[in-house]
């Protein structure tokens, strides 16, 4: 009864615009599962973003490696639009996949250089469902697939206002800097801390101007940046058309896939076995033509004693 109440006698006034219509709510819902035979740090990195982000509903693992297109009911029945799955592949390669259910785009990246935030050990911390501000790098406006990619990480780590365990604070930053083709996570701490008079004094004044960000009641305060964790980068693979399907809109040529790279270095392996086992072979063929080899005498020349006063 109270939200009929509330429809009734107006309340929508409140989120009107200037010109009248009603203002649009940012409703975005992250479903996060992972595959089978994912290790324990990628299951760490999962609870990590999980607890990063809580507009996500988290689920269990999924059986299927191949019928990806199972995901769509999965959020649908959980009334999420964004998908965020990872994919575990040999206990060794990890690669994440993010959706736009129903209807896409996909984004299929490869994770690498992974470390949670238990593992780092960095002094920042940052409130239990706050929202982050995104700040993206200037190369992601240079090229199409970078704007669609920078879009759909919006509406993943983009946390809406109002939206479920959310607080309204905003209390840490998620970087996103794209360098060599990668995508480079990282994610810091809004630190304030009170400028005390000692610390005016000593410093010149050019240097307060550039770390005095804020002046309150309270006095000058300070702002920096503490890296809180996780961290990893993902290297764009392909980005499909619809969710977890249809045609190929963008490919990475430059990709080269963990299988294709240790296939190389055991080729490199084998290759210098081979040398060295040809040069034991040669040897042995020397020794064996100047009779240097055990159990077998020299051969008998022309001109040795035994053939010339036979």
């Amino acid at each position: 009864m109270a939200a009929v109440y509330k429809s009734l006698t107006g309340s929508s006034t409140k989120n009107a615009t200037t010109n009248g219509a009603p203002a649009k709510k940012n409703k975005q819902r992250v479903l996060i599962l992972s595959s089978r035979g994912v290790t324990f740090r990628q299951r760490h990195l999962l609870n990590d973003l999980y607890a990063l982000l809580p507009h996500s509903r988290k689920d269990a693992k999924l059986d299927t490696k191949t019928k990806l297109y199972q995901l769509n009911e999965l959020a649908d029945l959980y009334n999420c639009n964004n998908v965020l799955f990872f994919e575990a592949r040999k206990g060794k390669d990890l690669y994440i996949w993010m959706s736009k259910a129903p209807n896409g785009p996909t984004v299929k990246c490869h994770m690498q250089n992974l470390h949670t935030t238990s593992e780092l050990h960095f002094p920042g911390n940052c409130l239990r469902g706050s929202r982050p501000i995104l700040s993206f790098d200037a190369t992601f406006d240079s090229a199409p697939h970078l704007i669609l990619i920078k879009e759909l990480l919006t509406h993943v780590f983009g946390v809406p206002k109002g939206a479920r365990k959310t607080k309204p604070f905003v209390d840490h930053v998620m970087g996103f800097t794209l360098a060599d083709g990668k995508i480079w996570i990282r994610c810091f701490e809004i630190r304030e801390t009170a400028v005390s008079k000692a610390e005016s004094r000593t410093q010149p004044a050019e240097e307060m101007d550039k770390q005095i960000v804020a002046v309150g009641e309270k006095g000058e305060t300070k702002i920096n940046l503490v890296e809180i964790g996780p961290r990893f980068l993902l290297t764009p693979i392909v980005i499909l058309e619809s969710s977890f399907g249809g045609p190929v809109i963008y490919e990475n040529k430059e990709f080269v896939s963990p299988n294709q790279i240790r296939s190389e270095l055991r080729l490199s392996k084998a290759g210098r076995y081979n040398h060295r086992a040809e040069q034991q072979m040669e040897l042995k063929a020397k020794k064996g033509d100047l009779g240097l080899r055990t159990g077998k005498g020299r051969p008998n020349g022309e001109l040795e004693d035994r053939v010339l006063f036979a």
